[in-house]
């Protein structure tokens, strides 16, 4: 198979972390690194730590706030739509001056 008895007599395998984010990509797969770095960047960058850190900053950068700005416009109650369960085990949305 790919790699094979070979992957693990050699230093083929990598593992890429984008600090800012802490996302991780890891490959060991394939017999060459560089095989193995390109397709460790590409599990990084599809992680969903990666993709939740790039959508906070481009937020960041598209309105120059901080990312608690961001996070407290976003959690207005305008925003929002707050269910609650009622007696008959239901969930019935409740209006935002009813929120606690």
């Amino acid at each position: 198979g790919k790699g094979g008895q070979h992957q693990n007599a050699t230093q083929s395998g990598v593992r890429i972390t984008h600090l800012a984010s802490g996302a991780v990509g890891e490959c060991r797969e394939e017999r060459y690194q560089h095989v193995n770095k390109v397709r460790a960047f590409v599990r990084m960058g599809e992680s969903p730590k990666f993709r939740a850190w790039v959508r906070v900053r481009a937020a960041q950068l598209h309105t120059g706030k901080s990312v608690d700005q961001v996070v407290d416009e976003l959690m207005d109650p305008k925003h929002l739509r707050v269910d609650v369960k009622n007696e008959a085990g239901q969930w019935t949305p409740i209006t935002p001056e009813e929120v606690v």
